[in-house]
């Protein structure tokens, strides 16, 4: 499904989704990453919400966003209470969604002029 056409060289943004796959600019990615409109960090290692550490967030968390969503994969799903509790007393918005929905939220977010950070599982599965 293409959502948007690449409008600037200088931004990245979400042009497309499918099951086990996310388009950043055109450019399909199969492994789950984290993409702001300034940063692309591609093969993100995080497979699942399962396996989901605050360390692996922790690029964000050095310069938080306004708002961080996390896809997790073809459903939602929670990360551990751990985890959620720690996101939560940062000071940042979080949204939790399926990687579907938090792709296309990334678009609006962006399109607003908010920072905004996405880390996307893809391949993710439910437990």
């Amino acid at each position: 499904m293409l959502f948007s056409e690449v409008t600037s060289e200088e931004s990245y943004i979400v042009t497309g989704y499918e099951a086990g796959r996310v388009g950043i600019n055109q450019v399909a990615h199969v492994q789950s990453l984290i993409v702001r409109p300034h940063d692309l960090r591609t093969a993100w290692p995080v497979q699942t919400v399962a396996e989901l550490e605050v360390e692996h967030l922790q690029t964000i968390l050095d310069s938080p966003p306004e708002v961080l969503l996390i896809g997790t994969g073809e459903v939602q799903e929670f990360p551990d209470r751990a985890v959620w509790r720690h996101l939560r007393s940062q000071g940042l918005g979080v949204e939790i969604m399926d990687t579907a929905a938090a792709c296309r939220t990334y678009n609006l977010i962006m399109a607003e002029g908010r920072d905004v950070a996405a880390a996307l599982i893809i391949n993710g599965s439910p437990n």
